[in-house]
């Protein structure tokens, strides 16, 4: 099965070997030198993070964007995706931070409008989160970049299998018993790709090791009514767009 077909029809792939240990290295080194008293990051015992990571940081983009990641999104999105949204975390090495099941299903944009298409509105550190039409979540790729060997035991995500082709749904209409659980181990330097519908969830840290990841989410659909992807950036030598 090649991967675009695998990756729809189960709703998540693994891809290792995505960076060599130097490429790995020198994203580390960027992140570790930056100043961490900005407001955008998030500092707590249980979790690292910085939002709008690439958005902040649009220098990350040259050491991200490797040939064989652009590759990747072209085969399973297309030549027309662009950035949409993207997040840096870290659970640390003695984290008790857990995340229980359930879809993403909010996207980033840079105001909030009246339409009823458009539900659940948010505003957060001056970011609006909405959860727009499934047509639109159903578009968007997840792409989670490891810095670390992941597992089980330090924060790997666990999915739903093919759960993505339940649509939008509560978690209290899975029937577990009929469920295929995967846990998506990543290597240091691979990439899992998921869709935003795909029930997952990750357990706390057992083994005391760092699970540090970049999530960066990808469409080309483009939002009505004057809205747009707060987040939005393009992927160099792919189709030019507008936000």
């Amino acid at each position: 099965m090649n991967l675009s077909k695998e990756f729809h029809e189960q709703g998540f792939h693994v891809v290792n070997n995505v960076y060599n240990k130097d490429e790995i290295s020198t994203i580390s080194n960027f992140i570790n030198n930056l100043d961490t008293t900005n407001p955008i990051f998030r500092k707590t015992n249980d979790l690292f993070a910085i939002r709008q990571f690439i958005k902040e940081f649009p220098e990350i983009k040259k050491l991200l964007f490797n040939e064989r990641l652009k590759e990747i999104i072209k085969n399973i999105g297309g030549e027309d995706y662009f950035i949409v949204k993207s997040i840096y975390f870290d659970k640390p090495e003695k984290s008790n931070w857990f995340v229980s099941y359930h879809q993403d299903l909010t996207i980033s944009v840079d105001k909030k409008i009246e339409d009823e298409n458009f539900s659940n509105w948010t505003n957060k550190h001056n970011q609006f989160a909405v959860q727009p039409p499934k047509e639109i979540l159903e578009n968007i790729v997840t792409v989670r970049i490891h810095l670390d060997d992941t597992n089980e035991d330090n924060g790997a995500l666990k999915v739903l299998k093919k759960s993505h082709l339940k649509s939008i749904c509560r978690i209290d209409s899975i029937e577990f018993k009929k469920e295929t659980e995967v846990f998506c181990n990543v290597d240091s330097g691979g990439i899992m790709l998921m869709k935003p519908l795909l029930f997952h969830a990750s357990n706390k840290n057992t083994n005391e090791k760092n699970r540090r990841v970049i999530h960066i989410e990808f469409s080309n659909k483009e939002l009505p009514k004057n809205l747009h992807w707060s987040e939005f950036s393009e992927i160099e030598n792919f189709t030019k767009h507008n936000s």
